[in-house]
């Protein structure tokens, strides 16, 4: 494939998302573009969100059942892991979903009521980033941006930013580039909807990342350097790359080890391989989650094929850095 035939491939149309995102970030072309606002249209009703949401239940949510006592208020919407409602939930919001959708505002009333209710000892409020950060990223995608419960988790975000500028899930201890979810949430806000806060926390999280060359912190773990989706709460190589250049900073000459990375995973027909399935983890990394039984990876293409998100995603990127240098 030539890189027409690349961009051809993504603007097929069994999967709108990918092509909505092709038309409106690839080739520019405006969100009232006709045929972009079509392919916006289809996406609950074709593809992987339509696959999804054909399993949702009629109260909104994946589990099988509502939670009965407190011990299971804990787990609901979260567990079994990449199975419930969170996690396709992640994947909905990265897909192009919002609450224009029924189903997404009365998935979007159960993040509220069961994970975001103030009164509740359950919620996310002061908990995890990653946590914390992927549900302000959902609930900003999914257009809840101004809601003030999202607003408290942001203000959650700033202040667990460490001194270092990055996050970590553990409290007193510093930054690590596998907790990014922070600064993807603060990547979802629109730039005239920053507050000089948040604008100094990104400007800080991004030097942290750019330090590190994106993926250089201590021993080189290989998961990182794999290419993977949904990443769900992993890190890997091109969720800083994406992250990093759709904040503006796709000229820092610190990228140039990261896209080396990327561009030599490029095939010869243009396009980039879905590398894993998560979890992703080396064989002695114990996280208890997957220990839950039913843990299944939650899987929208096949590991070690050619991916039109993973593909998207990469030259998505590499089109920030051209147009930034």
């Amino acid at each position: 494939m030539s890189h027409h035939k690349v961009i051809d491939w993504l603007l097929e149309e069994d999967q709108p998302s990918i092509r909505y995102s092709a038309l409106v970030d690839l080739l520019g072309r405006p969100e009232n573009d006709p045929e972009a606002r079509e392919a916006k249209s289809k996406i609950a009703r074709v593809g992987w969100a339509a696959d999804q949401l054909r399993l949702q239940g009629p109260k909104g949510f994946w589990e099988r059942r509502e939670p009965r006592n407190v011990p299971e208020w804990t787990n609901f919407l979260y567990f079994p892991t990449f199975g419930s409602t969170i996690w396709r939930a992640l994947v909905l919001a990265d897909l192009g979903l919002d609450k224009s959708d029924p189903r997404i505002r009365k998935l979007a009333d159960l993040m509220f009521e069961f994970k975001l209710r103030l009164s509740s000892p359950f919620n996310f409020y002061h908990e995890e980033v990653c946590a914390s950060g992927n549900m302000a990223r959902m609930l900003t995608c999914f257009g809840y941006g101004d809601d003030h419960r999202v607003q408290m988790l942001f203000d959650w975000l700033l202040q667990d930013q460490r001194e270092d500028g990055g996050w970590n899930c553990s409290q007193g201890t510093p930054g690590t580039l596998d907790v990014w979810e922070a600064l993807a949430a603060f990547a979802v806000v629109p730039k005239a909807r920053r507050s000089p806060r948040m604008e100094r926390a990104i400007d800080r999280g991004v030097e942290f990342y750019l330090k590190r060359r994106l993926f250089k912190e201590g021993a080189t773990y290989a998961p990182w350097l794999r290419l993977h989706y949904p990443n769900h709460y992993f890190y890997d190589v091109l969720v800083g790359l994406d992250v990093v250049t759709g904040l503006g900073f796709g000229d820092d000459r610190r990228l140039g080890a990261a896209l080396e990375i990327l561009r030599k995973k490029r095939r010869p027909d243009g396009s980039w391989v879905m590398e894993a399935s998560h979890p992703d983890v080396p064989p002695t990394k114990a996280y208890a989650g997957y220990k839950q039984e039913g843990t299944r990876p939650l899987v929208t293409e096949s590991a070690g094929k050619p991916s039109k998100m993973i593909t998207l995603r990469a030259l998505r990127v590499l089109k920030r850095v051209d147009e930034a240098s």
